[in-house]
């Protein structure tokens, strides 16, 4: 082929933020692009290519760009800060020559969907003319939020009993992201998510990893101000539609998953008797909350799956693992979709970090929301007063969830009164989840949309 000569119709690179919750969605859409025609190459950066396992199915390859660390990733930058300043300066650089040398072998792109967190993406775009589409990877509630904070509609710091956003139910401080009402906590992080609104005007799309069905409201209000589009839930496709071939996992894991060990143990257990417990990739529990958890685990008197990372393991109490070894199993990691999926999963206790609720929310799980920080207050809002997915556990004067309240929780969404309405509003949404994706839902023509006008660009 001669230099510069097409390949293909059209073709997006896709660039997520560099770390596992934003890249398993963006994965997950590109899956989706790419079954309608449109080649893909997903942009990771060096560090985490060589630090992940890779099972991609279909055709999506995978391209490189560098944060400044290849050898380390993050944790040889001195601060947060420190390396997201490395990561625009370099990635914007190595971006630039990943789409210079695409073009040179005949494989040009149209687009970049960027990851708003890297709203530096764009700049790349413009510069050579290619279509830009901004992908948000939290709610649209959240994002409104975050829009109207950056835009000092909402004033900070926030004060009064109740806070009203067009869009959105009236909330209280408390309900926002912890960046909005705790906004000198985390400075960088502040910066990073207030920062995905300084260019989105420019950008030619807006896509965002939710449904129309889940957040109508918010989404009519968004949709007035950019050209919007909800792509979601971003999950594998053997859990919703099923028409994406070997589509049965994100295919691309920071983790070692322990896949035998947790699905042996479900195999054994009835159906719906289990609460599984999970913080993510990233949450870091106290040592007091991790007891008062375990205790609260404990006293619930049901079969527990609990995924404690390597590094969180000697916050557990002295004992817990070998003392409760006939109800519950601990473990480092596992595959959260399938384990969701079991016929023996009863309850999901979560941050409520956006991927984990779109899961639970897309397979009918009924949720104990215990939220940490960033925009999992917000969600454990919704998932209690909106959706009526589940409970948000109360926490104590020093901020602690007692294991009294978690027992309590546990006991509600999986008992006979409360339990029975939350199980029956889970399945309302796994169903709405489903058809938004499938063949004519609101997400699939929305991914039509989306992949036409490329096409026709």
């Amino acid at each position: 082929m001669e230099k510069g000569m097409r390949s293909q119709n059209a073709h997006c690179l896709v660039l997520p933020f560099p770390t596992q919750g934003h890249i398993n969605p963006m994965l997950q859409f590109s899956k989706r692009l790419q079954h309608k025609e449109i080649k893909v190459t997903l942009a990771i950066t060096r560090f985490i290519f060589k630090t992940t396992k890779h099972q991609l199915s279909g055709s999506v390859t995978v391209e490189t760009i560098s944060d400044g660390y290849d050898e380390g990733g993050r944790a040889q930058a001195e601060s947060r800060e420190a390396y997201l300043d490395r990561l625009h300066q370099v990635g914007e650089q190595t971006l630039t020559n990943l789409v210079e040398k695409l073009r040179d072998i005949g494989q040009p792109v149209d687009c970049i969907v960027y990851d708003a967190f890297l709203p530096w993406a764009l700049d790349v775009a413009k510069r050579f003319g290619l279509v830009g589409a901004a992908f948000l990877t939290q709610s649209c509630a959240v994002d409104n939020i975050y829009y109207h904070v950056y835009n000092q509609i909402l004033k900070l710091p926030v004060t009064g009993p109740k806070v009203l956003v067009p869009g959105l139910p009236p909330l209280e401080p408390l309900d926002l992201p912890s960046f909005v009402y705790d906004f000198e906590s985390h400075p960088p992080l502040y910066k990073l998510v207030m920062n995905q609104f300084s260019n989105i005007d420019k950008a030619d799309w807006v896509l965002c990893n939710t449904f129309y069905e889940l957040e109508k409201e918010v989404v009519d209000w968004m949709a007035k101000l950019w050209r919007l589009r909800t792509i979601g839930p971003t999950i594998p496709s053997i859990y919703l539609d099923k028409r994406i071939q070997d589509d049965k996992a994100y295919g691309l894991t920071m983790f070692k998953p322990s896949n035998d060990d947790c699905i042996k143990w479900l195999d054994e257990k009835p159906d719906g008797s289990v609460v599984y417990v999970s913080f993510g990739s990233l949450a870091e529990l106290g040592i007091e909350q991790m007891e008062e958890l375990a205790w609260g685990l404990r006293g619930s008197n049901k079969y527990f799956l609990w995924v404690v990372r390597a590094s969180e393991e000697a916050k557990l109490p002295k004992d817990f693992v070998e003392e409760t070894s006939k109800k519950g199993l601990v473990v480092s990691w596992c595959p959260q979709m399938e384990v969701l999926s079991h016929k023996a999963m009863g309850c999901f206790v979560t941050h409520c970090g956006w991927n984990s609720t779109l899961e639970a929310l897309s397979l009918g799980v009924p949720m104990v929301a215990i939220p940490q920080w960033t925009d999992q207050t917000t969600n454990a809002k919704y998932v209690t007063d909106v959706w009526g997915m589940g409970l948000k556990a109360k926490r104590d004067e020093k901020g602690i969830v007692r294991g009294s309240e978690v027992e309590h929780c546990i006991r509600e969404v999986t008992g006979r009164e409360r339990g029975k309405e939350i199980k029956m509003n889970a399945i309302k949404w796994r169903e709405m989840a489903k058809e938004s994706v499938d063949e004519g839902g609101s997400s699939d023509r929305n991914i039509d949309d989306f992949a036409a006008n490329l096409v026709n660009s």
